[in-house]
Parts: C-alpha cells; structure tokens; sequence
C-alpha cells in the first residue's frame, strides 16, 4: 500500500493567500469557517483520509464489485468505512444546515474532498453524489420533496445518483428516449434504460434515491425536451421509511480498466409497471436543473485530477528518495538514491509545480463559487459567477489532463518497478484513466469552453480575467525580487488578449475553431497556473519577509513558480500556434486521407 499523508502546509497555505478564506469567513452565512474550525477539520480529514479510507483502495481495487441475483456487492470494509464516514457527518460538510448539514463554505470542503479522492477516489465517488444530489434539489424540488428527501441524503442515511447516459445516446443527451408516463397522485411511471451509472445498485444505504432524465409524451425534441424525475429504489411507506422495492433493476456492472471499487451500472427501468418517480421542477427543464449536479460533478473531477496527482506525486518522491541506482553524475559517486540524478529531480519537481498550480486554481474557483453565492453585492457576485462558469471547462478538462500526465510520470519515476501491480502507482494510472472521460470527455468541455463560455459572450468574462493577470503582471514588475518573473507572465496575458481577437476574429469558421478547441483549453489552464503560481511567488516573499520561521518552505515555493514558468508557461505558445494553424488542415482533410 502507498502511504498518504495530506499535504496539509500547501493546502492551508493555498486557502489562505491565494483563495482568501479569511474574506470568504466574512460573507454573509460563512462566519462559522474561522481559521481556528477549518485547520481542525482538515486536519482530523486527513487523519480519515489516511486511516480508514487508503488502507481499503488496494483491496477495492484487487476485489471490485460483483452483481449476484441483481444484487451488487461491494469490497470487504466498504460497509464499515461508509458508516464511520457517515455518522462523522462528512456527507454533509458543505450543505446546508437546514436540512441538516453544517453549512461551511465550498473552500472548506474542496481540500477534504481532495483527501478523499487522493486515497480512494472509487469510495468517495458514492457521496460525492449525495452532494450535487442536494444543490439540484435545492434550486429546483417543492418544498415538500425537500422535506421529505433531503434530510436523509443531507446526512448519507440514503446514497444519491445522476441517471444521464443512455446505450443509443451516449454524450448526445438529445437522443435520450427514457420516456415518463402520468400515474395516479401525481406521480410518473418511467420505463428505459441508463448506463454508466455509478452507484445505481449497492447495499451500503438502506435507499437510493436516483435524479433520472426523461420525456414525456408530450415533450418537444432535442435536450428541450427533458424533464428531470426522482425515482427512488423503495418507495417509501406511510412512515416515510423504505418499503416496496420500485421496479427497477441492476442488470449488468462494468468491468472496468480502474475505479474496481466503484459499482458501475447499467439499469433499467419499467420492466414491469414502470419505475414510479416524481417531477422535480417544470416539466422540460430538467437538463438545467441536471446540469447543477453536472457542474458540481464537474468541478469534483477536477478535484480528483490533483488528489490523484498529489497521490502519485508523493509515491514517486518517497521512491526516489530510497531506490539506490546509478552514480552521481558530478562526483561519481554510487550507493546515492535516483533522486540526485537531475532528470529524476525535474519530474519530481514538474509533478509538484503542476500540483500547486492545479490547486491553487481549484481552491481560488471554490473561493469563487462562495463569492458567487454569499456576497451582499450583486455585482461582485456575478462576476465571480461568469468566472466559475467560464473557467468550469478548465477545471474539469485541464486538471484531469494534468492529472493523468502526473500519475503517468510517476510510473516513469519508479521505472519498471511502476509497471507492476505490487507498488500501487499502476492503479492510480488506471483509475486517473477515467477522469478525463466522464461528466464529459475533455472535447467535450473544450466545445464548452469555446462555444458557451468565449465566443457567445464575444470573449467579455475572459477579457475580465486578463485584467486580473495584468494587474498580477503589475505587482511583479514592482516586485524587486520577483521582478523576473513578471515577463513570462505578462506573454501568457498578451497570448490570450490575442487569442481572444483572433478567435472572435474568425468565428465564421466553425470547423477550423473547434478543431482547435482542445488546444485552446489547454492554453487557459496553462496560462491560469502560470497566474496562480506568479500569485503564489507573490503570497511566499510576503511571508519571508516577515520571518516566520518556514524559510526552506516559501523558498521552494518561490523557485516551483519559476520551474512552472520555465517548464509549462512557454507550451501555451504551442498549444497557441496548433488553435490558429490546425484547423485548416483537418477540414481538408477527408475521410480518406485517416
């Protein structure tokens, strides 16, 4: 087994300089995140984290999930560690206290939820559920749903799934055919099948309780036409309590490449009398209300990109500094650890430069969500809004891409003995595998990105964001010991102001942009970190002149925000050349020529 130990110095670091704690404890219902409360949770999360959730991920991943009579059983200590999770009142960390949660801001919960996917991504993925569950709900159920639903998911007493996917759909949810009928007292009968489910089918909770999109008759086409049901496994009796099982059905798991532990499941729904579910919101607007729970999904996979990384990232450093090979290049001197050779080092310290920039990206986007949602002013408020949902694509798409980039240079550090199941860094590079994949591939939300977030709003959010970096560039300039790194940080500015233009410029040409749009996400995820890091530069000189005693720490962050602008900030120019040049050559292209 790899051990963890939650990077608690960088995350408190992070969440104080960079995202602002101290100002979102501020905000109107965030007073209960003092500094004092926060460093208690994180640090007893890690003691979680490290103590009953990573000791079972080997095992999850060796057993995986099996389905007997339509029953899904899930891996030894799974039972155990869902209990102790729930009665800890993890679930409900960040929701809200009415319905029995503890109401902290997203900033607090982002790291926690790091430290749960960093030693077993396949558990955590069943509350994580529950979460974006209840920020649907919360928009969009009656008031008698909610008090007759949230509750127990608020608390993990019942688990909680999305139900999107379809086997002739796919990602195109305008072919969703799971179709909703009217039934007596209001309620729907709902007949069809959904794939990829996580969690459709365990024994964990004695309920689940599915968000399922579907049509009915009257439906118009295309995603216009979705409305968004709540279909429980047991109905529940006049108690409320689970009683007669609801005719739904687990009829295959997915043997999958990593995530073993999670149960992934094909359902179907309506064999019998059809599945009974309950409207939730306006009858076709479902997909809006869907995409809440997609968007905080989203956001969370992010999350897992740099828990897997940092996972991976502190299994390569702990091997290098114990694998004896080879012999100094400068003395010549053998019996060292691999880590005195310089190639070795530049991983290590490309792995941890990309880290911090994923994570300080994440923890300032939570900061954002809370801004977003608590701040007095209507003004701040939207424009921290139009921040998270432009650079949602980003989050999602780029730090899962990094993050299997890091689980992949961590095989690369350990050499051969990182391609054998024994070391445990193999199943971070399956499990990583998927991250990229689901809640939307990373086309997927590079189409997004392009389309929704840049050029319907003809690039004003991003030009907003620009600002922001140039007055980062700014301090910099005035900076007298960071001064060298304003330069590269103001090309990544003047490389999106022109992207920008350029993109507006020609948005005529469909094919041609978004066949660069991948290459465009990448270029404002690198240019986003190479920001976060100049900021994270800034935060650690401001602390060592006030000599507090971590000297070697804020001196190793300042020279990780030079290697990242080194190293990464100079590829955005490339990924720049491949959007502007690219395009043209693939639509000339035609079948033939593949």
């Amino acid at each position: 087994m790899i051990d963890y130990s939650a990077p608690l110095r960088d995350m408190q670091f992070i969440l104080d300089e960079l995202a602002g704690l101290e100002e979102i404890a501020g905000l109107p219902g965030c007073e209960d995140a003092s500094a004092d409360l926060v460093s208690a949770v994180l640090e007893e999360a890690g003691k979680f984290a490290s103590g009953v959730l990573a000791p079972i991920n080997p095992v999850g991943d060796r057993q995986g999930c099996r389905l007997e009579e339509g029953r899904v059983i899930t891996p030894d200590g799974w039972q155990e560690a869902y209990d102790q999770f729930r009665d800890a009142g993890w679930v409900g960390l960040s929701l809200p206290q009415e319905h029995g949660g503890q109401g902290l801001p997203k900033l607090v919960s982002t790291p926690v939820w790091e430290m749960w996917f960093s030693t077993n991504m396949a558990f955590a993925m069943l509350p994580q559920l529950n979460v974006g569950q209840t920020e649907a709900m919360m928009i969009a159920a009656s008031e008698e749903q909610k008090s007759t639903w949230l509750e127990k998911i608020v608390s993990g007493e019942w688990a909680a799934t999305m139900n999107l996917t379809e086997p002739q759909a796919g990602s195109d949810l305008a072919a969703t055919r799971m179709r909703a009928e009217s039934a007596a007292d209001g309620a729907y009968r709902l007949f069809g099948q959904k794939i990829y489910i996580s969690y459709g089918e365990h024994e964990l909770t004695p309920n689940i309780v599915h968000l399922v999109l579907a049509r009915l008759p009257d439906a118009p086409p295309g995603v216009k036409g979705l409305s968004l049901f709540l279909v429980p496994k047991y109905l529940l009796d006049e108690r409320g309590e689970p009683g007669e099982k609801n005719d739904i059905r687990c009829i295959s798991i997915e043997h999958k490449m990593g995530i073993h532990g999670s149960p992934t499941c094909t359902l179907s729904y309506g064999d019998s009398d059809g599945a009974l579910g309950y409207l939730v919101g306006e009858p076709h607007q479902g997909l809006a209300t869907m995409f809440v729970m997609m968007n905080d999904a989203r956001f969370n996979v992010g999350v897992q990109g740099v828990a897997l990384g940092e996972r991976a990232y502190q299994a390569a450093l702990d091997y290098a500094r114990e694998r004896v090979q080879g012999r100094d290049i400068v003395t010549g001197e053998a019996g060292k650890p691999i880590l005195i050779h310089p190639d070795v080092k530049r991983m290590l310290v490309s792995m941890r430069a990309r880290l911090m920039a994923m994570r300080g990206l994440l923890y300032t986007a939570a900061g954002w969500f809370d801004v977003a949602r608590h701040h007095p002013e209507a003004e701040v408020a939207d424009k921290y809004r139009r921040y998270v949902d432009l650079l949602m694509p980003v989050a999602k798409g780029w730090c899962t891409e990094v993050g299997n980039d890091l689980c992949d240079e961590a095989i690369q550090v350990f050499g051969g003995m990182g391609f054998v199941e024994e070391t445990g860094v193999a199943q971070l590079f399956r499990d990583a595998r998927i991250i990229t994949i689901y809640e939307g591939t990373t086309g997927i939300q590079a189409n997004d990105l392009l389309g929704r977030k840049i050029l319907r709003e003809e690039g004003a959010t991003l030009r907003e964001l620009i600002a922001d970096v140039r007055e980062t560039t700014a301090r910099l300039d005035a900076h007298q010991r960071l001064g060298d790194l304003a330069e590269p940080l103001h090309d990544q500015a003047t490389l999106l102001e022109e992207i920008t233009d350029w993109l507006l410029d020609h948005k005529a040409d469909t094919a041609d942009l978004y066949a660069g749009a991948v290459p465009l996400l990448h270029l404002l995820g690198i240019a986003c970190g190479a920001w976060q890091m100049a900021r994270l530069a800034l935060a650690a000189d401001a602390r060592l002149a006030g000599d507090d005693g971590d000297s070697d720490y804020l001196e190793g962050l300042v020279e990780q925000a030079r290697f990242y602008m080194a190293t990464q900030a100079p590829q955005a120019m490339a990924h720049g050349h491949t959007l502007r040049h690219a395009g043209p050559v693939l639509t000339r292209l035609n079948d033939s020529a593949l």
